[in-house]
């Protein structure tokens, strides 16, 4: 006896093993309130079937889709572009790979495409989400939060951070170190690109510039801010050097801007390190292959992806019970030739 396709049913698994169909569905969608003795038999009926579930049925039956979403609220181009997004999917799917999960890829820009991304979720589609490159005003740690959804963020949120768990570096001690990097060399003029204004790592990073002038009695009004792209570096580190032309040392929010940042000192004729010492943040990739190579303070992007993807298996194996947690993972100073 076979289904219409040749394939073995339900039915017979139930018929082989002895036991009613509901109680065959149970114990191959879950075990739940099923003996030991009828989940044996269904297991070796299956086995000797060569019973395959139908994903829908099973998904009813567990209310899993066994699938995760990562969010990541930024233009397509910046994520296909940027090594930081392209080392945390490599560290999702690992951990993913290991449990046969799906992953479910969301970009989503302010606006009508956050309200639909907000919506899929909503809906359940996926049972869990992990939020990268998250931004000020989109919302999402709160909004996650209020729909009950397991969730992880990586990078610490602007607000909900007592109700979401989150995985992040600690940025404030790793900018304060890579100034400290030029404070050592001698250098008192020390300027910063720093990110975002509307994210966090940004901020901290920023921060942690502060702390390192104001300990070392410098002034810190050498400032100005990118989006962690090149094209920003380039054009916050022409501004710097046109407010600051005295500046001797550069302290660049992420590797991507530091290389931009490379390339405008060498077209002003500012030799690196002799004129201008520069220190990124990131180690990604960038860094090795910059003119002079990047001393920069690496972030274990891969590692956080991965922690950041077991939490949230734990929030899911735990039907949304686990209490939210923090993991701040410390960076590590990379000298190169560029300090």
């Amino acid at each position: 006896m076979n289904g219409s396709n040749g394939s073995p049913t339900l039915d017979e698994v139930a018929q082989v093993a002895g036991v009613s169909r509901a109680t065959a569905s149970r114990a191959i969608n879950g075990g739940q309130r099923v003996s030991a003795r009828a989940q044996a038999s269904v297991d070796a009926a299956v086995r000797t079937l060569g019973y395959l579930p139908n994903p829908a049925a099973r998904s009813l039956v567990t209310r899993r889709t066994d699938s995760v979403a990562v969010v990541v609220p930024e233009p397509d181009e910046r994520v296909f572009s940027d090594p930081f997004f392209a080392g945390t999917l490599r560290g999702v799917t690992r951990v993913l790979g290991e449990r046969d999960l799906q992953l479910v890829l969301l970009l989503s820009r302010p606006g009508a495409s956050t309200t639909r991304t907000l919506r899929y979720l909503r809906n359940r589609h996926v049972d869990g989400a992990l939020v990268v490159s998250h931004h000020r005003d989109d919302g999402l740690a709160e909004q996650l939060a209020e729909l009950d959804l397991p969730c992880v963020f990586g990078g610490r949120p602007w607000a909900g951070g007592d109700r979401v768990a989150y995985v992040d570096v600690d940025n404030t001690t790793g900018a304060r170190e890579a100034t400290q990097v030029l404070v050592d060399r001698g250098c008192r003029r020390i300027g910063t690109v720093a990110g975002p204004r509307d994210m966090t790592a940004g901020q901290d990073r920023l921060t942690g510039w502060r702390q390192a002038m104001a300990e070392a009695g410098l002034t810190d009004d050498a400032v100005e801010h990118g989006d962690f792209t090149a094209e920003s570096g380039e054009r916050a580190t022409e501004a710097l050097l046109a407010a600051h032309p005295d500046l001797d040392g550069l302290v660049v929010a992420s590797d991507l801007m530091a290389a931009g940042a490379l390339r405008v000192l060498s077209a002003s004729g500012r030799r690196v390190p002799d004129d201008v010492a520069v220190v990124g943040y990131d180690d990604l990739g960038v860094a090795e292959r910059t003119t002079p190579p990047l001393t920069t303070m690496r972030q274990p992007v891969e590692e956080m992806a991965e922690r950041a993807t077991r939490l949230l298996l734990e929030q899911i194996d735990a039907s949304g019970s686990a209490r939210p947690m923090k993991v701040i993972i410390p960076p590590t100073l990379v000298r190169r030739a560029s300090a």
